[in-house]
Formats: structure tokens, sequence, C-alpha cells
């Protein structure tokens, strides 16, 4: 029985509400409950209602809890105050990206690793071999969790209609504990839609409560519920990279663009820092290939793992590409040869199934919400 899908605590309600059920990373999650357009957009323009209970949270506590993920993981993590966040990765021994992460910094000692669903054993089995010798305790808490994301310009309104927690003072990347419909939780304002939003990590005996007091409150300002499909499509467009598509164990973060995210200066070792220094080095003098943005100009729709083309020769490949319900054209991210990368390149294209679509060269975002 262990290749059976595993069933989030709401899987009877996405089912009452008609989901089309997909198998994700092993999770039985919703791909859709009606349309994917309408759900994108609600998203924009109003509120979407995910149930994200598929990520992996991973919690480290003890004294040396920081200077072991210091070691573990890229990010300067000591430098993240209490109740704040970091995006940051795990990566192997040369350099390779195991996972990207988020890590809360719940109090002095105690910090929370979400780890992407596919993934979260890997980052659990190397934080678990990378604490030996640190006064430092790694626990899965994957089964200690749901969460669940509001997300969209209404998620503020509708959120503080149910919660007495100070939303107004939760910056981006922040998180802490509240309680929302009588529901303790701790909120977080991460995201992966390019809109404001929240997410509630609550125990998986409280989901189904706090999931019908969400919908309740959001009736009045258009929340619907909503699918992975539409979470792709909405992160595609505000380019947020997704692991196994933008990211992967053959990429480092500077390969990715994401460079940023790999602190040199913090005190100490950490796992791959050689193999990274001189992948610094690389994408500094002759980077390979760069990520951008590619939107068509016509109405065929690229995907991951078509070529991308120029002067009759492959000069990249596609990582991620939908319909773009915002642009109303088809977009893709690709990693492209650095000598085609510069936005508005021309006679870049996507060899689609044996004909070569004409495609625009963008900097990534594709989508940046108003302030």
């Amino acid at each position: 029985m262990s290749n059976a899908p595993r069933l989030t605590a709401l899987d009877a309600l996405h089912r009452s509400l008609g989901a089309t059920m997909t198998d994700f990373a092993g999770w039985d999650m919703p791909l859709r409950y009606a349309s994917e357009r309408d759900e994108h957009n609600a998203v924009r323009t109003k509120a979407g209602l995910f149930d994200l209970s598929h990520m992996g949270e991973i919690t480290v506590t003890g004294p040396q809890a920081a200077a072991f993920l210091n070691f573990a993981l890229v990010g300067n993590i000591g430098t993240v105050a209490v109740g704040r966040a970091r995006y940051t990765m795990i990566c192997a021994e040369d350099g390779g990206i195991l996972d990207d992460l988020i890590v809360y910094r719940l109090g002095e000692t105690e910090y929370m690793v979400v780890a992407n669903a596919g993934n979260a054993q890997i980052v659990l089995d190397a934080l678990t071999a990378r604490a030996d010798g640190f006064d430092a305790v790694v626990r899965d808490d994957r089964d200690a969790y749901a969460l669940i994301a509001v997300q969209g310009p209404e998620s503020p309104a509708i959120l503080a209609s149910v919660t007495d927690a100070d939303l107004d003072g939760l910056k981006y990347y922040a998180g802490l504990p509240g309680n929302v419909a009588g529901v303790p939780a701790l909120i977080a304002r991460t995201g992966y839609t390019g809109e404001d939003g929240f997410e509630l990590f609550v125990a998986p005996g409280h989901a189904e409560q706090l999931w019908q007091a969400l919908t309740a409150a959001g009736a009045a300002h258009g929340l619907i519920p909503c699918g992975l499909s539409c979470r792709d499509t909405l992160r595609l467009e505000a380019g947020m990279p997704l692991y196994g598509h933008e990211l992967t164990t053959e990429l480092t973060p500077f390969d990715a663009g994401l460079g940023r995210v790999v602190k040199f200066e913090k005190e100490g070792d950490f796992v791959g820092r050689k193999a990274l220094e001189a992948a610094a080095e690389r994408a500094e003098s002759a980077p390979p290939r760069k990520l951008v943005g590619l939107i068509a100009e016509g109405r065929r729709v690229p995907r991951a793992g078509f070529p991308v083309v120029a002067e009759g020769q492959v000069i990249g490949q596609v990582t991620s590409g939908a319909p773009s319900p915002t642009l109303g054209k088809p977009i893709a991210i690709a990693y492209v040869d650095a000598a085609y990368a510069a936005p508005g390149t021309a006679g870049v294209g996507v060899d689609i199934r044996g004909s070569h679509e004409p495609y625009e060269v963008v900097t990534l975002p594709f989508y940046k919400r108003q302030k």
C-alpha cells in the first residue's frame, strides 16, 4: 500500500467541491475545481484559497540551530530575526540544488524549514546527516501541519475579518502566531503567486474548520478555491522558479540566476561552499546559459523540454510553459545561450513539434503587481 498517494486533511472536502484530483509528488492534490482560468484571474483580481498541505515542514531546535542551518544551507540563517522568514536553498557538495526552501525563525532557538513536497524526504535526510556534531535536533513535522493559503489583493481584508492578529505589522517574508477563526495558526506572508497573501500553518484536525471559515469570510470578496494548475500559471507569470523545472541537481543557484541567495560572507564553512565559489566565478566571467522569459507571437503553447532555436541552431531549452491568462498569450521560462539572452533579441523561436514558432525574449518576471 506504500504506493498509494498521501491524502491531505482536506481531501474529502476537495472531493465534495468537485475538484479534479491529481497525483503530485506522492500526494493526491486538487488540480482545479472548475475553470483554471477563472481560478487564476480570481487570485490576480480578488482572492483564491489553496490547500498546500503537501509541503514538507521540518523543525530545527537547539542551542546551535542557527549555526547548524548556516552550515547546512547556503543562506545566512543566523541573521534572520525572530518572526521573520528567508528564501534559501540547500545544495549538494558539488553545488547542485537539492531544493529551494523557506526558513522561518519561530524563536531564539527554533526554526521551521519548509521544503517542496517532492524533495521533503531528501531535505530531511540531508539535514539529519548534516546535523552531526551540532547541538541541534532535526524533527520531521510533515504530519503536524496542514497548510492553507489565501492569495490575492482581497486576502488582507478577508483574513482581517477572522483574526485579531496584527496583519498590518506582518511584513513580506515574516510569520507570527495567532488565532484565525478560532484556530491556532502560524500566519506567514510569503506567497508564490506574485500577489499579496498569507499562508496558515495549522494542526490537520483544524484544517476543515479553517477552510470553511475562510470560504464564508471570502464569499463577499470573490474568493474561490484554487488548484495546483492555476498556482503554476500564477508563479510562471511572476517569474518564480519551480523545483524540477528551473532548479535541479544539475544546476547551481548561480546557473539559475539566483546566486544572491548564496552568502559567502557568513562565518565558517557550509556544504557546497568550494563548488559554489567556482560557480560564482564562472557565472561572472562567461555564463553558459541564462534564464529568460519568452512571450509567444502566435497561439501555440511551449512545454518543458522543448528546444529554443535561433539561426537554425538549438540555443536553449524551455523549463516551464503555459498560456498566460493575464497576458493573453503563451509564455515560457527557458535557459538560453548568453548570446541570445538580451531582451528583444531577434530571431529566437521555440521548436514546437517541428515548426519554429517566433518568441520575444523578455526579462523576468512577466507580471508584477501594482503596489
